[in-house]
């Protein structure tokens, strides 16, 4: 049973509370009390995004700001010379969505993205873990961002640095150093955010990775000149 509970938590990214799980389990004919889906969620650690009031940022084991290498330089000459990423907050149904992408300053591709329901470290290393995990031998880039939290933990910074990656960061508060993809999320917004209603977060999520794989398929082919 804490087996199939932690499956329909993980598989919705950590959105469905104990009721919408109670409600999924009922679905698949599992008779169990709410009371009893939360006590086993409450066991396994699986905690609803629902229930807390305000997410408390994480202030523990943190590194120094990087540099800002990068300086608006952004041209790069080849694929994985240059990654950009950040983090931006969407709300449907009553809920948040996060997305955090890894963005390729060669050609404006997403080489990796991650959405959660919370902003925590987990989103951000699953992300990077992705982006390390597509990089050819040999192929070190810079990695630039603004100086939130999730960018300066050390276990990131190590990360990285294990890697050969170099770190760069913007100066605080300067979102111009990281406009490239400010960019991109302006674009997401507006062409599948701003002009619908979505019932859920799942819904929502499914429009966004819907919109990255068109974006790495077909609109960079024609910012590309159709190459």
């Amino acid at each position: 049973m804490k087996q199939l509970i932690a499956s329909i938590f993980h598989e919705h990214r950590g959105c469905y509370g104990y009721r919408r799980i109670h409600c999924e389990l009922q679905k698949r004919g599992l008779k169990f009390s709410g009371k009893t889906v939360r006590k086993l969620m409450q066991q396994l650690g699986l905690k609803s995004p629902v229930r807390l009031k305000k997410y408390r940022s994480y202030r523990g084991n943190m590194g120094l700001a990087a540099e800002n290498i990068l300086q608006r330089q952004f041209k790069a000459e080849a694929p994985c010379e240059k990654w950009v990423t950040d983090i931006t907050e969407f709300r449907a149904g009553g809920q948040k969505l996060y997305l955090s992408p890894i963005l390729d300053l060669f050609n404006g591709e997403i080489v990796a993205w991650e959405t959660a329901c919370r902003p925590t470290e987990e989103l951000v290393k699953r992300m990077l873990n992705k982006g390390l995990e597509s990089l050819a031998e040999g192929e070190k880039p810079l990695l630039h961002s603004d100086q939130g939290w999730h960018y300066r933990i050390k276990s990131y910074q190590s990360d990285l640095a294990d890697k050969g990656l170099v770190q760069s960061m913007s100066r605080k508060g300067n979102c111009l150093d990281n406009a490239v993809m400010e960019n991109f999320f302006g674009h997401l917004k507006e062409e599948i955010y701003y002009r619908r209603d979505y019932r859920s977060v799942e819904e929502l999520e499914n429009a966004v990775n819907e919109y990255i794989t068109y974006w790495n398929q077909k609109r960079i082919k024609l910012s590309l000149g159709g190459l």
